[in-house]
């Protein structure tokens, strides 16, 4: 592995971090579009509007299936190939051309509806090429102690499309959605290109080692990650998609809702690369622990706010903890890993969050963040999910030895 501490070493895997980062802000400004045209596409198709949940549910299913799949496949096309690009190219031209061509065939009568739903499903199962993969890829040569402040540079291209959804959603809706689907395709897929030069970059750095050969299996500490990696993601659903509009709303008018549901967003960001410094000191499973600690705090006194500065404070902490728990989070699956099953330990990872949305989609089908009786479960539901996550955590702190500092 390259040598962090060598600035002229260090610059690469910093580069293609930062270059990963572009492509999840691409991915995701492309989900977005998607979430804020599919119910007019889907009555363009002949297919209620009401179905646009169960299909955004269908999608979170695939997303679980072929996130892990997809990280088992990077493991083996490392081994076999020495490389993970072209798997991520290949999966992501099909997954751009299907996205292309949504809008298109919604247009064509009684073949529509069977059309848009496979489309829909190819594009779910393809485009989990950008989720595990690009993270084995750089894992693959970054150094470990890198990990985290490359999972940084990484996700503030997630955090940044995240805090912008609700301003696309303003701008966009009112578009014919054949543009913006196409802009996006194209975009995304001339910037996931890139990453084939961005692996030949990394696999060139002086230093740089093949992948390791595999092991049977995870070891059972990854499984109890994942569990509270689940619960994490399940409080993290549930305090920012259902609880935190009430929230705002108990101090703020609907219209500034835009203005402050992002304010989540540039908490994530602005703790995260002080999180990459201290999981590079202490260890990316205790600064885990600690930030679900703190981000336990920080829900429950957004739940409690007396006012709307409380609650933008309490927000921020909460973003805050989420950012780096997901940086350190992704840093610890690579280490519960290796060697040989990065991939795989990194597709659980992300199966888990796409489990954790899908439990919110159903919440919201079912109707329990709009009755009455179940308004004070979900209130304290995050700050539960959390406690209990932290404490298995703390658990698996204890027992995992702290990397030496760098």
């Amino acid at each position: 592995m390259s040598d962090s501490s060598d600035p002229a070493s260090a610059r690469v895997p910093h580069a293609a971090a930062l270059y990963l980062g572009v492509v999840q802000f691409l991915f995701v400004t492309c989900w977005t579009i998607y979430v804020i045209f599919l119910p007019g596409l889907l009555e363009s198709a002949g297919i209620p509007r009401r179905y646009a949940i169960w299909i955004l549910m269908l999608d979170q299913l695939v997303f679980m299936a072929m996130d892990t799949l997809m990280g088992i496949a990077a493991d083996r096309s490392a081994r076999t190939l020495g490389r993970i690009g072209p798997l991520i190219l290949t999966g992501t031209a099909v997954s751009c051309v299907a996205f292309m061509l949504v809008p298109h065939v919604a247009l064509l009568g009684a073949a529509a509806p069977a059309l848009s739903l496979a489309l829909i499903l190819i594009w779910a199962a393809t485009s989990s090429a950008l989720r595990a993969p690009p993270f084995v890829m750089f894992s693959k040569y970054a150094a470990a102690p890198a990990l985290p402040w490359m999972n940084a540079l990484v996700l503030t291209g997630l955090a940044i499309g995240g805090a912008l959804a609700p301003y696309l959603g303003v701008t966009l809706r009112h578009l014919d959605p054949r543009l913006p689907f196409a802009v996006s395709s194209v975009a995304l897929l001339a910037a996931t290109a890139g990453l084939i030069w961005v692996e030949r970059r990394l696999a060139a750095q002086p230093g740089a080692v093949a992948p390791a050969p595999s092991r049977t299996g995870l070891p059972r500490n990854a499984w109890f990650f994942g569990l509270a990696c689940l619960m994490l993601a399940l409080g993290f659903q549930i305090h920012f998609s259902l609880n935190s509009a009430g929230q705002y709303l108990r101090f703020a008018p609907q219209e500034r809702l835009d203005y402050l549901m992002p304010v989540f967003w540039i908490g994530f960001n602005l703790a995260m690369f002080p999180g990459a410094a201290l999981a590079r000191r202490f260890g990316t499973v205790r600064v885990v622990a600690v930030a679900a600690a703190l981000g336990t705090a920080g829900e429950f006194a957004a739940a409690q706010a007396p006012s709307l500065e409380m609650l933008i404070g309490a927000q921020l902490a909460a973003g805050g903890a989420w950012g780096c728990i997901l940086m350190a989070g992704f840093a610890a699956a690579v280490e519960f890993g290796r060697s040989g099953r990065e991939g795989w330990a990194l597709g659980l990872l992300f199966a888990a969050l796409a489990a954790a949305t899908l439990a919110r989609m159903g919440a919201v089908v079912a109707g329990l963040n709009q009755a009455r009786e179940f308004a004070a479960a979900l209130a304290v539901a995050p700050v539960v999910l959390w406690c209990a996550a932290t404490a298995l955590l703390a658990w698996l702190a204890l027992r995992t030895p702290p990397r030496a500092p760098v």
